[in-house]
């Protein structure tokens, strides 16, 4: 079924101090949430981002939450739980993208570890804590899980972080047709795959042919009404899911000619990501 708003539904979104996190969050605010429950690990900008949401008509929690760390992750939703009972919008948004070497020239083995950490694992043990309830309540639920064009086509210069996207996209719309095979119908999963958003995250990457640089407004709302819908996966641009379908046809040499011709293949070449 669809959802026509969140007014009175309990949300929580990962990643909420700042970018995507922090519009969702707005979101959830002005369309009536019962309570927005705020997770991040940037301490100062989730106090910000909490203050700025606190007095719109929404009860507003916020965690300090490491979502890398299993152990973070149960006891903030213990904590959570005890104030609101539940979540019945889950938001999995938290991310991060490290460096833009080659494979081999990896220096911080550690990186890798925190990539899967956080980009694969954290939206599973999240998750894992709120759906139980989900799926034995019986009012519409909603889990919506930011991956990443990345988690469709490989891409050199950041192969861990689409690893750690194909796991994400994949753990999500399995989940999904679990949920549908279960007969779950209340319970929605919807997973997002968009190309290099303006949020700072992958300052310096290039846009290519017919897919510039996305909004990141434009991909909440978009996400946003998706997720309400109930739309299993959602793609953006138009461009990504050609290359995915192309992907898909072509012989193998004839693909990375392709994606390398459009500038897929070097749309990393100049990543330098947020500055710390």
């Amino acid at each position: 079924m669809k959802l026509d708003t969140v007014a009175g539904k309990r949300v929580l979104v990962t990643g909420a101090a700042m970018g995507l996190g922090k519009l969702f969050a707005e979101r959830a605010v002005r369309e009536g949430a019962a309570a927005v429950v705020l997770w991040d690990i940037n301490e100062a900008a989730l106090k910000e981002t909490a203050a700025e949401l606190t007095g719109r008509g929404s009860a507003v929690h916020h965690h300090v939450v490491d979502v890398a760390s299993a152990e973070s992750i149960t006891e903030a939703a213990a904590s959570v739980r005890e104030q609101v009972g539940g979540i019945d919008i889950l938001v999995n948004n938290a991310g991060i993208v490290r460096g833009n070497s080659y494979f081999w020239e990896t220096d911080n083995r550690a990186d890798i570890d925190k990539t899967m950490a956080i980009n694969s694992l954290g939206p599973m043990y999240v998750t894992l804590e709120f759906l139980p309830a989900m799926v034995a309540g019986s009012t519409e639920a909603r889990v919506l899980t930011i991956a990443s064009s990345a988690g469709l086509v490989s891409n050199p210069r950041m192969s861990v972080y689409a690893a750690s996207k194909w796991a994400a996209l994949g753990w999500s719309d399995s989940v999904r047709i679990e949920l549908e095979q279960a007969g779950h119908d209340h319970v929605k999963i919807t997973t997002v795959c968009p190309t290099y958003i303006n949020t700072g995250m992958f300052e310096g990457a290039k846009g290519f042919l017919f897919t510039p640089i996305l909004d990141q407004q434009k991909v909440v709302d978009t996400s946003w009404r998706e997720m309400k819908n109930g739309t299993p996966l959602l793609v953006l641009p138009w461009t990504s899911r050609l290359n995915k379908a192309l992907s898909g046809l072509l012989p193998i040499k004839l693909r990375d000619l392709f994606l390398d011709t459009v500038g897929v293949y070097r749309s990393m070449d100049e990543f330098t990501g947020r500055e710390k």
